[in-house]
């Protein structure tokens, strides 16, 4: 579980990295988020790929919230499994709630 000490406003990663999403699917999660009071979310689907992954990390480092969206070719890119990877080190480390 993340620290309730820490006193920052949550940011929520989705790591999805899927073209193959629907936007609307993305829509519909932000609007949910943001009725529940969370602003603050990081889409790595908005990042260009190939891009060095030490940024999306540092998302990753910053966000309370971590939200893995799995599509049909999730397993295939290994820019989402690197990232999966990372989340899944956090919250050993009780640093980000998956």
């Amino acid at each position: 579980m993340v620290d309730p000490t820490q006193q920052r406003e949550p940011q929520v990663f989705v790591n999805s990295g899927a073209t193959e999403l629907p936007d609307d699917f993305i829509r519909h999660l932000v609007w949910g988020l943001t009725d529940i009071g969370i602003f603050n979310v990081f889409i790595d689907r908005d990042e260009w790929w190939g891009r060095d992954l030490n940024h999306i990390f540092t998302c990753i480092e910053e966000s309370t919230i971590a939200l893995a969206i799995f599509s049909p070719g999730y397993p295939e890119t290994e820019w989402c499994l690197d990232e999966l990877v990372k989340m899944k080190e956090r919250a050993n480390e009780k640093k980000l709630l998956v």
